[in-house]
């Protein structure tokens, strides 16, 4: 377990984890670019803050990310632990953060507060084990993500830089990890072109060497790899 839940998970559990749910899927190592102004998140985001803690990103799977009356909301089951790394206030009403991805998560009784936000108990999923290489059959996707990587000038999580954008959002965070297979396989379901629901499915594959696997298959139906 990272440093960043330990104030909330005790042995791997956490009484009440504070979620946000989303229409996108944040992937561990992942960056999250977040516009915060509904008060059940503003006040959620402030207490992470003040605390030092992380909050769960779920993929909201029924109804939407802004509240509407008499909506019903349906939650995946498996969620991203975020701590938040940048904000910004440029307005009163508005928080502008920037989030890493770090541990999986699997939620239990997940509900709803009575100012509407989502807490849930909750299991922190296995992580990938950096001792696992990567098998020779999945190495054309690991070559093909570094290439890409490269010419993006994200070799160091980092992307080039637009003419008009002299802070670029990093491509992920820390530094590349291309002989781990979850990290691979995880950079690859952002990447593609995947429906929702079809990255959350791989999201939720414990084996990173399956999950690369699953990846790869991908990759070959679209005849990026051989």
């Amino acid at each position: 377990m990272t440093s960043d839940a330990r104030g909330v998970f005790s042995n791997g559990q956490a009484e009440r984890l504070p979620l946000f749910p989303l229409g996108t899927v944040l992937l561990p190592d992942g960056v999250l670019p977040l516009r915060v102004f509904e008060v059940r998140y503003l006040e959620m985001i402030g207490q992470c803050l003040r605390d030092g803690q992380p909050f769960g990103v779920v993929l909201l799977e029924r109804g939407t990310e802004v509240r509407r009356p008499g909506q019903a909301e349906r939650l995946a089951g498996v969620a991203t632990c975020a701590r938040i790394v940048a904000h910004e206030r440029p307005q009163p009403g508005l928080i502008q953060l920037v989030c890493h991805g770090f541990e999986r998560v699997r939620l239990h009784q997940a509900h709803q507060e009575k100012n509407g936000l989502w807490v849930s108990q909750a299991t922190v999923l296995p992580q990938d084990d950096p001792g696992w290489g990567v098998l020779p059959d999945l190495e054309p996707a690991v070559h093909l993500l570094a290439q890409l990587l490269d010419r993006a000038g994200g070799s160091k999580g980092r992307a080039a830089a637009q003419p008009a954008d002299p802070h670029p959002r990093p491509l992920f965070a820390g530094q590349p990890q291309l002989k781990q297979p979850g990290w691979v396989a995880n950079r690859w379901i952002e990447l593609l072109p995947l429906d929702m629901r079809r990255k959350q499915q791989l999201l939720e594959v414990d084996s990173p060497i399956l999950r690369l696997e699953l990846v790869a298959d991908l990759l070959r139906q679209h005849r990026l790899i051989e």
